[in-house]
């Protein structure tokens, strides 16, 4: 690792991490963070948070299998996305790498479980925790027969494909939900990279597999919660989006993101106008909640 505060080219390189080739990008310099998108993300989908993150911090950005331009698992013989899983992943990534000191750990969405598995199974890894309007599901209860849903899933995406809906509609359906997921109602990503990306089975297939392990994966992490505690001194920031939009729903999700924040007696801040897509809207924030746990 460069020394801190001397900068790095962000260049792409791919890390063999359970088999699979995943993609991961390295900028800047000093101390290390981890950053991890939410449900059908991809790396690119930081880039507005980066420049004001790399002159203080060396950054990784990685691909989970089947996104951006990660490698997708094997059509069988894997099981189904779990909270445990990515955090290990994500610590394989940082091994990978030869990171191995304390990280701060930043997950949007979906990720924010994932990130929060890795404080807690892996609390001698974690430097910090950056929840950017992170999932929240109390007392969670999975739905049965986990193992035919992921099944269904992986079904489900196969034909898609064979019937080339990804191709036709996955870019389209990529920016209509950036375009609803932030505030400007513009997906800010390059538009060859969304196509590249989502025009293919395997972000679909990824997609549904990781949405039909949603509610297992929570039901997982509240599991954690109650046996592996988060270490005592870890910094942790729990940023909340808000629209600007006095409606019922934003009142509701503001007011679970702020339980979530007592749960983890973190700090609590909301960030607006912002839609979900925080890094989209308010980059600047995110990269202040990050510099600000160490």
């Amino acid at each position: 690792m460069s020394a801190p505060g001397t900068r790095t080219a962000g260049r792409a390189r791919f890390l063999r991490v359970d088999g699979i080739p995943l993609h991961v990008r390295v900028e800047g310099g000093g101390p290390v963070c981890l950053l991890s998108g939410g449900l059908g993300s991809s790396w690119f989908d930081w880039d507005l948070v980066v420049p004001f993150l790399a002159p203080y911090r060396t950054v990784v950005r990685f691909d989970r299998p089947g996104y951006g331009l990660s490698a997708p698992e094997p059509a069988t013989g894997r099981p189904a996305p779990t909270a445990a899983g990515e955090a290990g992943r994500i610590r394989a990534v940082l091994d990978g790498l030869g990171l191995r000191e304390p990280c701060t750990v930043v997950g949007h969405s979906l990720a924010g479980f994932h990130v929060e598995a890795f404080a807690r199974l892996h609390p001698e890894r974690a430097a910090g925790l950056v929840l950017v309007d992170g999932s929240v599901e109390a007392a969670a209860r999975p739905y049965p027969a986990p193992g035919a849903r992921d099944l269904a899933a992986r079904a489900v995406a196969g034909a898609a494909t064979a019937l080339a809906v990804p191709y036709l509609l996955g870019p389209s359906v990529r920016r209509a939900t950036a375009r609803l997921s932030t505030v400007r109602r513009e997906d800010l990503a390059p538009a060859p990279l969304v196509r590249h990306c989502y025009r293919t089975g395997r972000a679909l297939r990824a997609l549904l597999r990781e949405n039909g392990r949603y509610l297992d994966t929570a039901a997982e992490l509240e599991g954690l919660r109650s046996t592996r505690p988060l270490a005592e001194d870890l910094p942790i920031t729990v940023l909340a989006a808000d629209d600007g939009c006095r409606t019922r729903r934003t009142e509701e999700w503001l007011a679970r993101q702020r339980e979530l924040a007592a749960l983890l007696g973190a700090d609590f801040r909301i960030t607006a106008p912002a839609g979900h897509l925080v890094m989209f809207d308010r980059p600047d924030a995110v990269a202040s909640a990050v510099l600000d746990t160490r």
